[in-house]
């Protein structure tokens, strides 16, 4: 039975995950086939031990029916060194059968024996004789031959007779090894097809644990709200937990968002109250209120600003078009440094896109972008590229030019809060500090280095959407 978690079709599995290190899948099939391997060896060893025990038996009783026939026989010609003593069973009469009989007295003498026995010294048995009087053992004979023996007493006119027949053990082992061989064939293509047929029922099976992990992805990538398809029962609570999960996770972010407003207007109101007074009057004490609420205002916006930006970069599921925003960057920066030539590198349609909020990508690359244009001699260059690594896909995001650059100790001071190495620029220091808290919420990195074109290269690395984005729009 399966219950819906939504009703949207997901995209199906990729076949390449079911076999990844570590897999449920992988780990069933290893499983199964272990013990197939364990089951069917073992299954292989019972059946030969009981066609073997079964032939034996057998050997056993075709043995003494011979010796019943010989002493049938022997009782009919009451003489049992008669010359025509013979059994039916033509092994008897081949040399080297393995197929023997013989009489001795009870003092162990020979009296009579088989054609097959001539020339062969038979071994005695050294068993022990049951309540019948009857013996059984395994020997050999000269050849090498394994012979299953029976020894019978027989009483004639008042003298004890041993009766002994042997049988050809060694072609029964032939037998048992031929079947050990055939069964073990049998077994492995059994245990083949079994294990194949397990693997695709493992495979059958996870189907919806593959399904749901492209649907979370889906989520993550920004391309449904929450979690869409149908699932088994087992797995269908799962997917409504998650989707609950994501739901919970917009409202406390919806909510710290609205906290931060009223935060913001709270706190505006009074710094705002406090800079108009001071401004009316005169004096060393006014200054100094002035200036100091110029800096809680500076202060209070640029932290409630982040505040909003890690609330909205906390949303699962967004992603934008990295092309589009820096397009729209350099035609706003031309406009507003018209004497700087800045060249945007278009990519192809298969680009990445960023992970992300819009608006927090317009805020990291426009303040790199705009300070590039502030510090350069006329000539800025933007590239977009995409990056795999053992993390998954980066979008980097490449600004260099032309300006003075930066040296290795100035690239790590720049960084630091509020550090201006040039007071005569316009800004107030807080910009790439800006940039680099964003970049620090979304796992990125933020790298300054020495450019091509003399000035100051700088890498802006952030994650990225899966690849196949929809073509954008035209050049600027």
């Amino acid at each position: 039975m399966e219950n819906k978690a939504a009703t949207a079709p997901v995209e199906p599995n990729k076949p390449a995950h079911w076999l990844r290190k570590g897999s449920i899948a992988v780990s069933l099939f290893w499983l199964t086939a272990g013990w197939l391997v364990i089951a069917l060896v073992a299954t292989g060893f019972l059946l030969t031990d009981l066609y073997s025990r079964a032939l034996d038996t057998t050997l056993s009783e075709t043995l003494d029916f011979h010796v019943e026939g010989l002493t049938g026989i022997l009782l009919d010609e009451g003489d049992p060194q008669a010359p025509d003593i013979a059994l039916s069973d033509p092994r008897f009469d081949r040399p080297r059968s393995g197929w023997y009989w013989i009489i001795r007295d009870g003092d162990g003498h020979l009296i009579n024996l088989s054609t097959s026995v001539v020339g062969i010294d038979l071994p005695q048995l050294d068993a022990v004789p049951d309540i019948q009087g009857r013996r059984t053992g395994v020997v050999s004979d000269a050849f090498g031959t394994q012979l299953r023996i029976v020894d019978r007493v027989v009483r004639l006119d008042g003298q004890d007779y041993h009766i002994v027949v042997a049988g050809n053990l060694t072609e029964i082992l032939g037998l048992v090894g031929e079947f050990r061989g055939q069964a073990f064939i049998v077994l492995g293509a059994v245990g083949a097809m079994l294990a194949i047929m397990s693997a695709i029922i493992a495979r059958i099976a996870l189907r919806p644990i593959g399904r749901l992990r492209a649907a979370i992805e889906n989520v993550r990538e920004g391309e449904t709200p929450n979690i869409t398809g149908t699932y088994p029962t087992e797995l269908a609570p799962l997917a409504e937990e998650v989707n609950e999960l994501l739901r919970s996770n917009t409202e406390i972010i919806e909510r710290a968002r609205n906290q931060v407003g009223n935060l913001a207007h709270g706190l505006k109101t009074p710094i705002a109250v406090l800079r108009n007074e001071a401004a009316a009057k005169k004096g060393a004490l006014a200054d100094v209120v002035q200036a100091e609420t110029e800096k809680m205002s500076t202060m209070v916006s640029t932290y409630l600003e982040r505040a909003r930006l890690a609330a909205r970069t906390s949303v699962v599921g967004k992603k934008s078009d990295a092309t589009m925003v820096m397009l729209r960057l350099t035609r706003v920066m031309r406009k507003i440094h018209p004497d700087v030539t800045i060249a945007f590198q278009r990519p192809d349609a298969s680009l990445a896109w960023f992970r992300g909020d819009e608006a927090d990508l317009e805020e990291m690359a426009g303040n790199l972008l705009d300070n590039a244009c502030k510090w350069s001699k006329g000539q800025v260059g933007v590239r977009l590229s995409s990056e795999r690594t053992a993390k998954g896909n980066l979008l980097l995001v490449r600004i260099d030019d032309n300006g003075p650059g930066l040296s290795e100790d100035d690239a790590r001071k720049v960084l630091r809060r509020g550090v201006r190495l040039d007071e005569k620029t316009p800004g107030t220091g807080l910009g790439l500090d800006i940039v680099k808290e964003l970049v620090d919420v979304y796992g990125g990195s933020l790298e300054l280095k020495r450019s091509a074109l003399g000035g100051l290269l700088v890498e802006l690395r952030l994650p990225a959407a899966r690849l196949g984005s929809p073509v954008r729009g035209a050049n600027p």
